[in-house]
């Protein structure tokens, strides 16, 4: 005979259909959280997982790669910022269609998705930290407690919920991002770079300090003639980052170009790749760059060092140049170092591509998100589809 705590206990493999999985996000404009969600959405096994994608804005740069994949997407509100409309929107989502699992991603989602998901009853409410900033932006202090569980993508984020802010360490889980290995992957010989260009692929926002980034680039510029500098992306901060490039001395070597839902063609064309962050989780940008065998110069923040460090005293293992945030000289000296010897940038290139295949797989990613999934099923009563008959 089963133990009756067994036998009320409904794990994932007693029901039939898969579990609602619902991913609450601001938007799908591109961008690294947006595109590691649709990663997360479309790996997910579909016999055990049903992926929802839910938005509380427009926005939907990413919308066409996700209904290809057949995922089925919800617009909360057609209003161009996060308002009362969206919300009332999100509060009668949640109790007409109730999810098993509400996954809330960047800061306004983990806000209000866990409030109205925990008053609303949802059986699994999963709270993620991704970015540097997210400890503070989403009120973790506050509203940690409404998440039954917690999803960092990088080690210094877990650490800092729970040495930090006391959260439990059990209910901290770490899963690095993963990357497309197969689709971010070298070009071939005939497609190498030729020109120095230099590389950012970020979102134009006050955590990627493009503003350091530029006289860094300044610095450079003086010492390598050859050196260009191409900024990729799109953000709140665009026309700032267009004035400053205006103004910048050397804007004739400066390109700007919006942001796309396939970079690769940039990566190709880049001898390194830089990021200028203050703040950062694990971004996607690095890991990218590294699938594709581009050299790294980027600021000691977050997750970075991790990921590009090698062995302290014989450097074996390393990816890529650090210096520390907001100092233009450092990351001038980084990019420079890359960009005059051939020999080290290319066998930064070959460590980053070889730990982007072994350690930061999507494979790996989606696994581990699926594991997680079902412990945190297992252990809850009652499913939300089953509520209304328990």
């Amino acid at each position: 005979m089963a133990h009756p705590a067994t036998a009320i206990t409904p794990g994932p493999s007693a029901v039939k259909r898969p579990a609602r999985v619902v991913l609450l996000l601001q938007d799908l404009l591109f961008g690294g959280t947006q595109r590691q969600a649709l990663e997360l959405a479309r790996g997910l096994d579909p016999a055990r997982f049903a992926v929802e994608l839910w938005m509380l804005a427009p926005g939907a740069d990413f919308a066409p790669k996700a209904e290809a994949c057949g995922l089925p997407l919800v617009w909360l509100s057609q209003r161009p910022t996060v308002g009362l409309d969206a919300l009332r929107g999100l509060w009668r989502r949640l109790g007409q269609t109730p999810p098993d699992i509400l996954v809330p991603l960047t800061a306004v989602p983990n806000i209000w998705g866990r409030i109205f998901a925990r008053l609303q009853g949802i059986p699994v409410v999963l709270g993620t930290c991704r970015g540097g900033g997210a400890i503070a932006r989403q009120h973790e202090r506050l509203l940690r407690r409404l998440a039954h569980h917690h999803v960092c993508n990088s080690r210094p984020l877990g650490d800092t919920l729970t040495g930090g802010l006391g959260h439990p360490a059990s209910r901290v889980t770490v899963i690095a991002n993963g990357v497309d290995t197969d689709h971010f992957a070298p070009p071939p010989d005939d497609l190498r770079p030729v020109r120095d260009v230099i590389l950012c692929v970020a979102r134009m926002s006050e955590d990627k300090d493009h503003e350091t980034l530029l006289r860094a680039f300044e610095i450079a510029a003086r010492e390598h003639e050859r050196a260009e500098l191409w900024l990729v992306g799109d953000g709140p901060l665009a026309a700032g980052v267009a004035r400053l490039v205006a103004r910048h001395p050397f804007k004739g070597r400066i390109r700007a170009y919006p942001g796309g839902a396939d970079p690769r063609p940039f990566y190709q064309q880049a001898k390194v790749a830089v990021l200028s962050s203050r703040r950062e989780g694990l971004p996607n940008v690095i890991l990218e760059a590294m699938s594709m065998g581009v050299a790294v110069a980027a600021t000691a923040v977050g997750a970075i060092p991790d990921v590009l460090s090698g062995d302290v005293l014989s450097g074996e293992g390393r990816c890529g140049l650090l210096a520390p945030p907001g100092d233009p000289e450092a990351l001038a000296r980084a990019m420079l170092t890359l960009l005059g010897d051939d020999a080290l940038r290319e066998r930064l290139g070959r460590t980053g591509r070889a730990r982007a295949v072994a350690d930061y797989s999507l494979g790996a990613m989606v696994a581990a998100h699926e594991a997680l999934f079902e412990r945190l099923l297992a252990a809850c009563p009652a499913r939300a589809g089953e509520r209304g008959s328990m």
